[in-house]
């Protein structure tokens, strides 16, 4: 898959953790897909590198978007941690 099919899968993980993580972000909707698309990197990255799961070229595959989902939830949550007061 090339680099902008990683990146519209990001931008749709990302959605799709905005809707799993109801809530207020730090910061909104544009930060939580920007969120996703790096999860999503970062996801594919793990599922390859240490869970002996490589990420196939296909856009439509099942381990693909649960790596990105997976990745965008953690980082979301992270990102809640570390910065969800700043909007107070």
């Amino acid at each position: 898959m090339s680099i902008i099919g990683w990146i519209i899968l990001g931008l749709l993980a990302g959605a799709i953790a905005k809707v799993l993580l109801p809530g207020r972000d730090p910061g909104g909707f544009i930060g939580t897909t920007l969120i996703g698309v790096a999860g999503a990197f970062i996801g594919g990255w793990i599922s390859a590198r240490w869970l002996d799961h490589p990420i196939t070229k296909h856009f439509y595959d099942g381990a693909t978007w649960a790596a990105a989902i997976g990745g965008s939830l953690v980082l979301l949550i992270v990102y809640r941690v570390l910065f969800g007061n700043s909007r107070d």
